[in-house]
């Protein structure tokens, strides 16, 4: 596994800083890899929550070479994802059931029927329901042994986006539907082919069952993040940066970040 260059031990979380984005994903590879093996011989099996995007594709990338060497299977594992846009069909590229299909699950050996990703299709009608059903889903296998999170550039997490509730309200928030903040939707443009093709909702696991995960990994990269990573970690506990609500899970909280993203810490 790849050393960190400088590690933080600040009062919530474990920092590690490494010099480029390759070696942190490798890091954050390896320690997925760890949670999963570790879960599987402990209980029988692995429940992950995963994120989308491109800061966790390498992150995949190297998952899935391990499983090719033999080396770690899924076999044992369910998978919830974050985040989907709402409404937008599994066929669709920019959707995350096709993300994790090109970049993980169709690549290694994980059960078609426990990998869960929040369905964009429903009804609107039945929205609220499927986002409950999908938080009694998690909790009906015991809880996420292990929680992979990008950052947004506002701070989000999943698509739990800035807001005027108080930190506390915004800690019992459950899976939902959600408006897509502006920041968010201006960095979906280059996916969408432009700002105003965004697919402006979103299905979104909540921030109570993030803080539930008995692990969690941060990962974040380059100097546009680097306020929303220094705010999430040094800043107070408010719903305005998402990210900072991790503070109030100390001791299950890990970050991985590059030397452009640690910048103003």
């Amino acid at each position: 596994m790849s050393a960190p260059a400088r590690v933080l031990e600040l009062a919530n979380a474990s920092v590690l800083v490494f010099p480029d984005r390759v070696s942190a994903c490798d890091a954050a590879a390896e320690r997925v890899a760890h949670a999963l093996r570790s879960a599987v011989a402990t209980r029988g099996q692995a429940i992950l929550g995963l994120a989308t995007g491109s800061t966790p594709e390498p992150i995949y990338a190297h998952l899935v070479k391990l499983h090719r060497e033999g080396t770690l299977s899924f076999a044992n594992v369910a998978t919830y994802n974050l985040d989907e846009y709402y409404p937008i069909s599994p066929l669709d590229p920019n959707s995350y059931r096709s993300y994790m299909h090109r970049h993980l699950f169709g690549a290694v050996d994980l059960p078609a029927n426990r990998a869960h990703v929040l369905d964009g299709t429903v009804p609107e009608s039945a929205a609220a329901e499927h986002a409950a059903q999908y938080d009694r889903w998690i909790a009906a296998d015991g809880g996420l042994d292990f929680q992979l999170l990008g950052l947004g550039r506002n701070g989000h997490i999943g698509f739990n986006e800035p807001t005027d509730l108080s930190a506390e309200a915004a800690m019992r928030l459950p899976t939902r539907l959600v408006d897509l903040h502006p920041t968010t939707r201006a960095d979906a443009a280059k996916d969408f082919g432009g700002e105003s093709r965004v697919i402006p909702r979103a299905l979104t696991v909540g921030v109570a069952p993030i803080l539930a995960a008995r692990s969690i990994l941060v990962v974040a990269f380059g100097p546009n993040k680097a306020e929303s990573v220094a705010q999430s970690l040094r800043g107070p506990i408010t719903a305005q940066v998402p990210g900072s609500l991790l503070q109030a899970a100390p001791g299950t909280v890990t970050w991985i970040l590059d030397e452009a993203a640690a910048q103003a810490l």
